[in-house]
């Protein structure tokens, strides 16, 4: 079998064992744990089987696969299956398999009473392998197809837990807001495909298009990609997809969906490097997103909104370093955020595990309890802010040197797009090691805030109710502690990985280098993170957040777009909706009603005419006839 329907299995196998996991019934009957423990045997078994087939790609696979077969024709245009991938392409699977696969060893401690686990552990399964095929997939149609069940996935697990009055309703945002882009997505798809008469990839990257179908149809793949991976102005969906499990949010936020975008944009970029006005709207819409995101992390109190928010900025550094023209760091850093982004989610999912809460208010001094998780966080946090020399460090520094040098022009690239991009990263540079160290310092450090402002009953207001509060906080169990563990590793080494040539020319990454445009985001982290040290000192509460003041609030709901949205969008949509069911039911449905009213009545006059008396009936008859001679005699 040759290497690329090997490769197959990539995403065939998590998508197999998704399908497979379906059939279990979804509760343990009577207590019996046989479906939980196959559901969890078939889910982690397809994600190891998985990582294994793609570390043996890249490891024995000499160069680039492609394997396509022709599979149908639709009106002229060709129609292909097959698997399609490089290295680049193959490290990101490899990140996603790898996290899908702690994802689900974590879970069967985290949801160990859940009875909903089996249709859990096998949706994880799908969304794994849609991710997957988005990933590998050589033809366009396919990775449409990945796109289209990853959206279906995400509805189900952020929706999961039932419980929770917030869950269906973060579901269902998350649904429709993805769908909006993914409809511009769609038509994107339709024109490269219906112009080049194929939907293989490859053809379609080295098809010429005239300037107005390509930018058109790149414009619209933006519109799909904002949508997926969270940008401005369709990331609203985001932040209240925390409602889900936190298992999940580790997988959306590090392997899966938002990072689905940035790599269609890493694959389509040689049509992109053709357009320049698609990158100035790439680069406007990541400066906006980067500070965005980071602004509206400064104020949440709910840890797992924090993590969100940054994964938003952090999509943004991503998205921003395509548009200045460096794919390379844009992929990189999607590798090291998946790393420390994963890690923090589950990190955070044991602290939630343990205190009963997810608010940052009501912890504190945790460092003593939970030192593994402690530490694992510390790791984290510092990845993201770009700590030196942690692994966020190294793609952060690839992404700035990349824009400043995008700033001396020649590139594919507008050099005011440049500029906007710069000046946003590098601001939010300061920012995200402001609120990085304020919730390390809320939830780890000072002294216990359990009971909060309201008295010892300090279980009033708990927005989760799959937590319970043990007696006193402790690190999580081995199969939730593991998963941490390892995830670090990468998290504080990957970075060095930039100096590996053999990863470095596969990604087309340039030598590491700490240049003087270096220099400055390090001082920027030093004033943020030493700022909110200095305010967590000062401020009477003990949460340098408090600082904000009247702008909390603000910040706290992400400038209010939803608001924006719900005026601008929701409500006239919903107003256009009334009117269109008014039209509907008063002149459609009136005018086919009132047809069958009228025949029904007339049919009822005549029904009632054959049953009168016949002396009647033939004084009827005859004088029709009478009125119809007298007619024609008249005509004549």
């Amino acid at each position: 079998m040759s290497a690329g329907w090997v490769g197959a299995l990539v995403p065939g196998v998590p998508l197999l064992a998704g399908l497979v996991g379906l059939t279990l019934r979804a509760s343990d009957d009577e207590g019996d744990p046989t479906p939980r423990r196959s559901a969890a045997a078939i889910g982690i078994a397809g994600a190891a089987v998985s990582l294994a087939v793609t570390l043996g790609l890249l490891i024995f696979a000499t160069q680039p696969i492609d394997a396509n077969r022709r599979w149908v024709d639709f009106g002229g245009i060709e129609v292909t299956l097959g698997f399609s991938a490089g290295p680049a392409a193959l490290y990101i699977a490899l990140a996603v398999c790898v996290v899908a696969l702690f994802v689900q060893i974590y879970s069967v401690a985290y949801l160990h009473d859940d009875p909903r686990y089996p249709p859990y552990a096998a949706q994880v399964s799908l969304f794994t392998g849609a991710m997957l095929l988005v990933v590998t997939s050589g033809d366009l149609i396919g990775m449409l197809v990945g796109w289209e069940v990853m959206g279906a996935c995400s509805y189900l697990l952020i929706g999961h837990d039932r419980r929770l009055p917030e869950a269906p309703a973060a579901a269902v945002k998350a649904f429709l807001v993805t769908r909006v882009g993914d409809v511009g997505f769609l038509l994107g798809v339709a024109l490269l495909v219906v112009d080049a008469g194929t939907s293989r990839i490859s053809v379609v990257l080295t098809h010429h298009y005239s300037t107005a179908t390509l930018t058109a149809a790149l414009l619209l793949l933006l519109a799909g990609v904002a949508g997926k991976s969270a940008q401005f102005p369709l990331h609203t969906w985001l932040p209240d997809a925390m409602a889900g499990p936190t298992p999940i949010s580790a997988l959306i936020h590090a392997a899966t969906m938002v990072a689905a975008g940035v790599y269609v944009v890493f694959r389509m970029y040689p049509q992109y490097e053709q357009s320049p006005a698609a990158l100035a709207v790439l680069g406007v819409v990541a400066a906006i997103t980067i500070l965005l995101g980071a602004l509206s992390a400064t104020a949440q109190d709910d840890l797992k909104r924090v993590l969100a928010w940054s994964t938003v900025s952090q999509i943004g550094y991503m998205t921003g370093a395509l548009a200045v023209g460096s794919p390379a760091a844009a992929l990189f850093h999607l590798l090291t955020h998946a790393a420390f982004k994963a890690l923090l989610f589950l990190a955070a999912g044991a602290v939630i595990h343990v205190v009963g809460t997810n608010y940052l208010s009501r912890m504190g001094g945790l460092r003593e309890h939970m030192p593994v998780t402690f530490w694992s966080f510390a790791l984290g946090l510092g990845a993201l802010a770009g700590l030196p020399p942690l692994a966020g460090f190294w793609s952060k520094e690839n992404i700035l040197t990349a824009a400043v040098h995008a700033t001396d022009g020649g590139g594919p690239t507008p050099v005011w797009v440049a500029w906007v991009v710069w000046i946003a990263a590098l601001f939010a540079v300061a920012v995200t090691a402001w609120y990085s160290t304020r919730l390390l310092l809320c939830a780890f450090f000072g002294v216990s805030r359990e009971h909060g402002p309201d008295g010892p009953d300090w279980e009033i207001g708990f927005d989760d109710a799959r937590y319970t509060r043990p007696r006193s906080p402790h690190d999580p169990p081995a199969a939730m502690r593991w998963p941490i563990v390892l995830l670090a590793i990468p998290a504080a080494l990957l970075g060095l990985a930039a100096y590996a040539p053999g990863f470095r020319s596969a990604l087309e990454l340039e030598e590491p280098h700490l240049s003087v445009s270096i220099v400055l985001p390090l001082v920027l982290l030093a004033l943020g993170a030493g700022a909110a040290w200095w305010l967590w000192r000062e401020v009477p509460t003990g949460d340098p957040a408090e600082a904000l003041g009247p702008a909390r609030p603000f910040l706290a709901a992400g400038f209010r777009l939803d608001a924006v949205q719900d005026r601008l969008v929701v409500r006239p949509v919903r107003a256009l909706a009334g009117l269109v069911k008014t039209a509907d039911e008063r002149v459609v449905d009136a005018t086919v009603e009132g047809a069958g009213t009228t025949a029904t009545r007339l049919g009822a006059l005549l029904a009632a005419a054959h049953r009168i008396a016949l002396p009647m009936a033939a004084v009827l008859v005859l004088g029709g006839a009478l009125v119809l001679t007298l007619w024609f005699g008249a005509a004549s």
